[in-house]
């Protein structure tokens, strides 16, 4: 029998941050096409991952939260794994070790129960960039080997991150239904609120809802300021269904965070009163974590900031 999900769940729950950048601008790794996967292999950064997620598993057991822990496989699709040298049946064998990594180190905190294993599913193509759109079919047999992989592995739920348009994301929840695992989907926007191919965020839910076999559970938003999106969020039935929210530290756009070569880490205090401020916006928030620039620093001061009414009663 799974654990509740999120948003079945009165409690909050922690995700981690920007595990990319900080492997790559924080600890100095290589991270070929940002594929964090490449790292579990290698003793070094395997250390590195446990001592990073080991982190924000302490924190949440600290605050008495739950929590989402990812797999590092948002490049673990056929696609990029190619790119790599990696045929299927070695994809298949990195996806089930990254389940297997997340897996041993929720074992070794057996007790906080609320830690969920979450497959994480990236685009096919660029996070950033819609410039090929798969039809629903397309994009639902495409990602059906991972999301495959990861139901016989056992994961909780599976997540589509950084989706930029709405067939991809559909595909994603279509080959979830059919493995029999819950789906998220986590829409990134641009700095006018906006996936990137312009539909409105409330029209990409919708849509998503109404075209998918199975619904995902929820939506979330990820890899944007908050600044970004905020005036978006208006009134509507379509805003009770985001319950996940892992912004940038950067204010910056994606144009430009693509062409940075040094972390622009924000503020984390800044951050954490943002997301208090979206908190209010956004009834059903209850799963805060981090993206690109965040590390530990910035989900502490979100989770302290998200708190602070219901402590100081």
């Amino acid at each position: 029998m799974r654990t509740q999900l999120p948003h079945e769940n009165s409690r909050s729950f922690l995700t981690d941050a920007g595990l990319e950048t900080w492997l790559l601008f924080q600890q100095g790794f290589d991270l070929p096409y940002f594929a964090s996967f490449s790292l579990l292999d290698d003793q070094k950064g395997s250390a590195a991952m446990t001592e990073y997620f080991s982190g924000f598993l302490d924190l949440a057991a600290a605050q008495d939260t739950g929590f989402v822990l990812d797999t590092c496989t948002w490049r673990a699709n056929p696609d990029w794994a190619a790119r790599m040298g990696h045929d299927l049946t070695a994809l298949e064998e990195i996806n089930k070790g990254a389940v297997s990594f997340a897996a041993a180190l929720r074992a070794q905190r057996a007790q906080n129960a609320d830690v969920l294993i979450n497959g994480v599913i990236g685009p096919r193509g660029d996070g950033y960039d819609p410039a090929s759109i798969m039809s629903i079919a397309e994009a639902r047999a495409y990602h059906q080997f991972q999301v495959d992989v990861f139901a016989r592995s056992g994961v909780d739920l599976v997540s589509a991150i950084t989706m930029t348009n709405t067939p991809e994301a559909i595909g994603v929840a279509n080959a979830a239904a059919r493995a029999d695992v819950p789906s998220v989907v986590s829409f990134t926007v641009e700095t006018d609120g906006k996936l990137p191919t312009g539909q409105h965020l409330s029209e990409a839910i919708a849509e998503t809802d109404a075209e998918s076999d199975v619904a995902p559970a929820y939506y979330m938003i990820n890899c944007a300021h908050p600044d970004h999106f905020r005036d978006v969020l208006g009134s509507g039935g379509w805003i009770d269904r985001i319950c996940g929210l892992r912004a940038n530290a950067s204010r910056m756009s994606h144009a430009e965070l693509d062409a940075c070569e040094e972390l622009d880490d924000g503020n984390p205090e800044e951050l954490g009163g943002l997301y208090a401020d979206l908190r209010r916006l956004l009834p059903r928030l209850n799963v805060f974590g981090g993206c690109c620039g965040t590390d530990l620093r910035h989900v502490s001061s979100i989770c302290h900031a998200v708190h602070a009414p219901a402590q100081a009663h």
